[in-house]
């Protein structure tokens, strides 16, 4: 109300200073004149003169009032805020609790009433500037509401303060209302502010170690690198806010309601990283019953591996920080929560992981199990740094555990090689002497092996599961000694005894030959190959040792030496000089049956072994030089000595069907599994 009208308002009104003496009429003439009221009217008038004067008395109170609420503002919240601060102070239990206590909670209500939420959702950038009041408000209303229960607690019947008592209730009212906004700013603070983190989506491509494959895609590696550096992705204002909003609702009583807030937005979080990661949440039953084993090798077992890695290498410690900047306040909270989290986290992982271990076993399943085996033995040492030590070894028993269960799969699929070789029908032999297509299984199969050398002897080191193989799955026939002299590891001894079995499976192949010499083909043929294989791989050259190989070399001379000796030295026979003359004169006659001979043999040979399949490239000149050392020269010098006592012309022609010079052309046609080309090669 403006002052003029509180100044108006006086009963004694102000002298006009243009009226004289002479214009104003005189006070006592003016009373004179004015006729007096009877008694009876004068009673009559009371009443309303005394009501008059009561509306005056009221006009000016209220305008009195009204003036001294322009002088004196209201106190506002931060000028009681101080006071409230002075008070818990030095508050005492049994202390009478000032009115501008209860000024306090009604300046908190009437803001509390205006952070109802209205038509626009809340953003969490406005949180940052809207909690500042109401965290403090909270702080004292939870000082407050402590010291009042410590009273309540120690008071007795008849100590019972009823103003205490209503105060008390209506703090909790207060408060409960007040947490329900911080734990919804808390919410929208967790999911709201955190920046999505895109990620590769062809982080998953990794090679059949695990390992990431050199791509085009190496930009998105990097930037995927860079993007997951920010991890968990939260600018450090907003984390600040949550770590006040989270000591408020601890110290007020609330810790569970925020803790749920907590681990609800970052189990989603972690959800969405698996998800980006191309790892999908399956069961163990969907897993061994339901979903292809290509499909798990190709795109799930990859990304498991990809998630565990980077789990213990970037999010996990990520989200341990996260935790303890959050819930500062209290480190045995931040540490409960990042447990709990971690182990949602893990333990579907490890669900994962058993159902891998329980699929149907098969060959080609034995490397992604020794990938997902390798993965989890390299997370265990970095536990200890990560966790308490109580969860640690918590975890380390789970993930052990679940290592274990891949491990016995990967051997038993290992030992299954056995029963891979027996279980090959030896019916019909291998065309050509040609490398069977077990051997190349098998030795295929152990060049793999190879590469995970130390895993597998781990893996078989740890477990002794060869120990327990049926005895009946083992060669057993002329124990070799090598055995005992090479193999140093339960794996190594498994190694050994699969190769015997392989040795011996292709020796009962190669009796279904009837032809001695193919069959000794067939097995230095093999033999070869075996012995390439394993002196290409460094890791199984190792296992095997220099006696295997030295040994098995030894072995491929004798099936040479025995194949030239069945084939070769027939024709050389024919070459003989032994009974072509008689008291110095060639007998023409047994000449001619001797290149006859010859050329029916040589025939006979060039047309079934160039038949004969020989892959390796090495062997294949080996072998042709090694029979042209042997045939070329006897022949030569047999036709160089001999040829001119056959006449010239038709009957020169008709036994002497090649030349020397042809003899090689030939023999290079050999093993290589083609038909032979025509003789009009032959030269003249």
């Amino acid at each position: 109300m403006d002052k003029n009208l509180a100044e108006n308002s006086d009963e004694t009104p102000m002298a006009d200073p243009n009226l004289n003496d002479e214009t104003a009429m005189p006070k006592d003439e003016t009373e004179g004149e004015q006729p007096q009221p009877s008694p009876s009217e004068h009673e009559e008038n009371q009443p309303e003169e005394k009501e008059k004067k009561e509306e005056n008395v009221e006009t000016t109170e209220s305008v009195d009032a009204s003036a001294d609420s322009v002088e004196s503002p209201p106190p506002s919240l931060e000028k009681i805020s101080e006071e409230m601060d002075q008070f818990l102070a030095s508050l005492h239990e049994k202390e009478e609790i000032p009115d501008y206590v209860g000024k306090f909670l009604d300046l908190v209500e009437e803001n509390l009433a205006k952070c109802e939420p209205g038509e626009g959702k809340t953003k969490w950038e406005e949180i940052l500037e809207k909690d500042t009041w109401l965290l403090e408000a909270v702080n004292r209303i939870s000082k407050l509401k402590k010291i009042l229960s410590r009273h309540d607690e120690n008071e007795t019947v008849e100590e019972k303060d009823e103003k205490r008592d209503s105060t008390r209730n209506r703090i909790g009212v207060i408060q409960q209302k007040a947490m329900s906004f911080l734990e919804e700013d808390f919410r929208l603070l967790m999911e709201d502010s955190r920046m999505p983190m895109e990620l590769n989506p062809d982080g998953q491509n990794v090679d059949s170690k695990g390992k990431h494959v050199a791509s085009e895609e190496g930009d998105h590696d990097h930037q995927q690198d860079e993007s997951e550096t920010n991890f968990p992705g939260y600018t450090d204002e907003a984390i600040a806010c949550m770590s006040k909003i989270a000591c408020e609702m601890l110290t007020g009583g609330y810790e569970s309601e925020c803790c749920q807030v907590y681990i609800v937005a970052r189990r989603t979080a972690f959800e969405e990283i698996q998800q980006k990661l191309g790892l999908e949440r399956i069961s163990i039953d969907d897993m061994v019953q339901k979903v292809q084993w290509e499909i798990l090798a190709r795109d799930m077992i990859p990304a498991w591996t990809n998630t565990i890695r980077k789990c213990t290498t970037v999010y996990f410690p990520g989200e341990r920080k996260l935790a303890e900047a959050v819930f500062s306040s209290n480190k045995s909270v931040a540490a409960g929560l990042f447990g709990s989290l971690s182990r949602g986290v893990v333990i579907p992982l490890l669900n994962f992981a058993e159902g891998a271990a329980m699929t149907k076993r098969a060959g080609e399943k034995l490397f992604k199990l020794l990938d997902m085996y390798e993965t989890l033995r390299d997370v265990i040492p970095k536990l200890d740094g990560l966790f308490p030590e109580e969860s640690s070894e918590e975890l380390k028993t789970e993930i052990t555990l679940a290592k274990t269960r891949l491990g016995e799969a990967a051997i038993a699929i290992f030992c299954d090689l056995e029963s891979s070789i027996k279980s090959e029908p030896a019916k019909n032999p291998v065309p050509g002497g040609a490398v069977h297509p077990l051997t190349r299984y098998i030795m295929n199969y152990l060049i793999i092996a190879g590469d995970y050398k130390e895993t597998l002897e781990q893996v078989f080191r740890d477990h002794s599961k060869i120990e327990s193989v049926d005895s009946s799955s083992r060669f057993d026939e002329n124990e070799n000694d090598l055995v005992t002299e090479e193999a140093s590891s339960p794996f190594s001894a498994q190694l050994m005894r699969i190769m015997d079995l392989l040795d011996a499976s292709l020796d009962g192949k190669a009796k279904l030959y009837r032809d001695i010499a193919l069959s000794n083909f067939f097995m230095m043929n093999n033999g070869r190959y075996i012995l390439q294989k394993i002196k290409s791989s460094t890791e199984m050259s190792q296992v095997m040792g220099n006696t295997w190989c030295r040994k098995k070399s030894s072995d491929l001379r004798n099936y040479h030496k025995t194949y030239q000796r069945e084939t070769w030295n027939k024709v050389l026979t024919c070459l003989s000089q032994e009974g072509l003359t008689v008291n110095g004169k060639v007998q023409k006659p047994v000449l001619k049956e001797r290149f006859k001979s010859f050329n029916t043999l040589f025939d006979e040979i060039h047309r079934t072994q160039s038949l004969w399949v020989v892959k390796d490239e090495q062997l294949q000149s080996e072998l042709r030089v090694s029979i042209s050392a042997v045939v070329i020269p006897a022949y030569r010098a047999f036709f160089g000595r001999f040829s001119q006592n056959l006449d010239s012309g038709r009957q020169s022609e008709k036994y002497i069907k090649y030349q020397p010079e042809d003899i090689e052309t030939y023999i290079d046609d050999l093993f290589d599994g083609k038909p032979p080309q025509s003789n009009a090669r032959r030269k003249t």
